[in-house]
């Protein structure tokens, strides 16, 4: 039996949730988001609390694969009942001479030291705010009530100039320390 899977979903106030042929919907202040659940989990929605149990008579999927999906589509559909209530934010910042970022609109152009801009357009789904003060790395704020669509895209960008260990040099979510490596040690004779 999953501990994830077993847990109540509290479905906060303003945010309603309809399931139709194994679709959960939830809609709320911050958006509308949807998963399909695989038909070995059965979702009941009473008194404000969602509910996810295995179906034991179902025998399309092995019962290993049945309790790790049970897990799996709670966490989904709690990352989704939270996102469309509060919303997800992502800081990241740029730690490199000459790195500077700006956005027009969900377009994003990075200046990472490359002979070339790199731009990227984000979904709609997604708020972006980029601050570039003197003296201070310039930053990055995503917002979006999809948790794996912000992760997605923060992983995308975190791919232009990854962290590296020997400077420090790249893009790093704030907050994020970087195990720092000595380099290249004198006199080794």
């Amino acid at each position: 039996m999953s501990r994830i899977g077993k847990l109540p979903i509290n479905i906060p106030a303003g945010v309603t949730v309809t399931l139709k042929d194994n679709v959960v919907s939830v809609k709320g202040p911050k958006g509308e988001l949807s998963q399909a659940v695989d038909p070995s989990i059965i979702v009941t929605v009473e008194d404000n609390v969602i509910t996810l149990t295995v179906d034991e008579n179902n025998t399309d999927v092995e019962t290993k694969q049945k309790h790790a999906y049970h897990g799996l589509y709670r966490s989904l559909v709690n990352n989704m009942v939270v996102g469309v209530s509060e919303g997800y934010k992502k800081e990241m910042e740029l730690v490199g001479v000459g790195y500077r970022v700006s956005n027009q609109g969900n377009l994003i152009e990075f200046s990472l030291g490359y002979t070339h801009a790199i731009f990227l357009q984000l979904p709609p789904e997604i708020k972006v705010e980029t601050k570039s003060e003197r003296n201070k790395n310039p930053y990055i704020c995503l917002e979006s009530c999809d948790k794996q669509l912000l992760g997605m895209v923060c992983s995308k960008i975190r791919s232009f100039r990854k962290p590296e260990p020997y400077k420090g040099k790249g893009i790093l979510f704030l907050g994020e320390q970087i195990r720092r490596k000595s380099g290249k040690s004198a006199g080794a004779k």
